[in-house]
């Protein structure tokens, strides 16, 4: 877990795109490999420094999730072993506890996001407006406070150094359709509540979380990407929760919060992070794989 990998080098496969964490590679046809680096990014920008065994971490956790939750949504993994697609043992290496063989599907142009508190960009839309993405909430409501019941609030993807964008449900219909939009709605809050009892369960408040929906060839919707990881979700410690102030987190706000102490106008090329972030970064990671999971990454 010391040497991080901040880009893959997959010569015997194509590389069709390299995302904010993510590396995809064409296998043939039908299949994708997607390969979790080191990299983090933060308010959309890659930053320069890895953070060693993000990766794995990000695999395991989501490995986990979507073997949890085939009851609810079918999802993107197929049973072939990364190791068996590439050629060479550096190659092998570089895959190994990281990467996932999926199936290729048609992506929705929006994530699909759940909030369960009033946090981040929730809570300056509800000073703002007394509303969340079109989503009209309780008045009284402070930084941190647990929503009566979790709200559905679609944004658009954005492209590697772009910021995402929150819209309302009716503009999501727009992208989707009405029927399409409903469903992936009624999946994600199935899948939030399901996993925040079981994180609940385990010591961890998921704050909120996003979620990435394709079509397969007969147009069934299937959950791929990733799923409840430190990098699609906010995960308090559930003892040190209070309402009205920002509660630590096992995710990537501490990286957030160490930014925020500088002057950078969030634009790339991001700042440097000292070794000292870097490494306490990596412990929040692997404690919310530990504690989740109670298992370590390959």
């Amino acid at each position: 877990m010391t040497t991080a990998l901040f880009e893959s080098n997959l010569r015997s496969l194509q590389l069709l795109n390299r995302g904010k964490v993510r590396d995809i590679y064409a296998v043939d046809e039908h299949r994708l490999l997607m390969l979790a680096s080191d990299r983090l990014s933060a308010f959309d920008v890659v930053l320069p420094d890895p953070v060693p065994g993000k990766g794995a971490v990000l695999t395991a956790i989501s490995n986990y999730w979507f073997a949890l939750t085939t009851h609810i949504v079918p999802n993107h993994l197929t049973d072939t072993p990364p190791v068996d697609v590439v050629a060479t043992e550096n190659e092998r290496a570089q895959v190994r506890g990281r990467s996932v063989v999926v199936r290729r599907l048609q992506p929705l142009p929006v994530e699909a996001v759940v909030r369960g508190y009033l946090i981040g960009s929730g809570w300056k839309d509800y000073q703002a407006h007394g509303e969340v993405c079109g989503v009209r909430l309780p008045p009284g409501l402070q930084i941190a406070s647990r929503l009566p019941e979790p709200i559905f609030t679609p944004a658009t993807k954005a492209e590697a150094g772009d910021h995402d964008e929150n819209i309302s449900f009716d503009r999501m219909v727009d992208l989707v359709g009405t029927g399409r939009a409903e469903r992936v709605r009624e999946l994600s809050l199935q899948l939030y509540a399901f996993a925040a009892a079981h994180a609940e369960r385990r010591g961890i408040i998921i704050a909120d979380t996003k979620f990435e929906f394709g079509l397969d060839a007969s147009g069934e919707l299937v959950l791929m990407d990733e799923i409840f990881t430190p990098d699609s979700s906010r995960f308090w410690p559930a003892d040190q929760w209070r309402v009205g102030s920002s509660p630590p987190s096992f995710d990537k706000q501490y990286v957030r919060d160490h930014l925020e102490t500088l002057d950078w106008n969030k634009r790339p090329p991001g700042p440097r992070l000292p070794p000292e972030v870097i490494a306490a970064t990596a412990d929040k990671y692997r404690q919310a794989l530990l504690r989740l999971t109670r298992e370590s990454p390959a």
